[in-house]
């Protein structure tokens, strides 16, 4: 008698029949998940910036501040403009400890109501982003403080 070794042409056929299918039913499952990734980047991002501009407000009235004087967070000094980080780098991207390889910043300034657009690096898409907005007063640091600082993520277009 002779005993068989390995499969038949058809054995392989088959197994190779079953992977394909179910590639073609567990791959699109799996193709878009950089849009998801970006999403969790920026709400990431957005808790981060806005626990910085709490942060900061902290430390300037725990220090007795005038609502303009800088704060400083970890040997680092952040400028402040009504009570909250401006929104440039020496403000809330130091603050918050935004990485400039993972985000890219556009606007910004030293002003109350100025704002801070990021948007993650290597995308282009326009409505994928986060918006901080440095507090605003109707005087710059004079009270009364008209609106604090916020951070808000725009996700549908990532």
């Amino acid at each position: 008698m002779k005993q068989q070794k390995g499969f038949t042409l058809i054995e392989l056929v088959i197994v190779i029949v079953i992977l394909g299918i179910l590639s073609a039913v567990a791959l699109p499952r799996f193709v878009d998940l950089s849009g998801d990734a970006r999403q969790s980047s920026l709400l990431g991002l957005t808790g981060a910036l806005n626990s910085a501009a709490g942060i900061s407000r902290a430390a300037q009235l725990v220090n007795s501040g005038a609502l303009g004087a800088s704060v400083t967070l970890d040997g680092q000094t952040v400028t402040m403009v009504n009570g909250y980080p401006t929104a440039d780098a020496a403000g809330i991207v130091l603050a918050a400890g935004v990485v400039a390889t993972d985000y890219t910043s556009a606007g910004g300034g030293t002003d109350g109501a100025d704002a801070i657009t990021f948007t993650p690096s290597g995308f282009s898409g326009s409505n994928c982003k986060v918006v901080y907005t440095a507090a605003d007063a109707s005087s710059d640091n004079t009270a009364p403080i008209t609106a604090g600082a916020s951070a808000v993520a725009t996700l549908t277009g990532c």
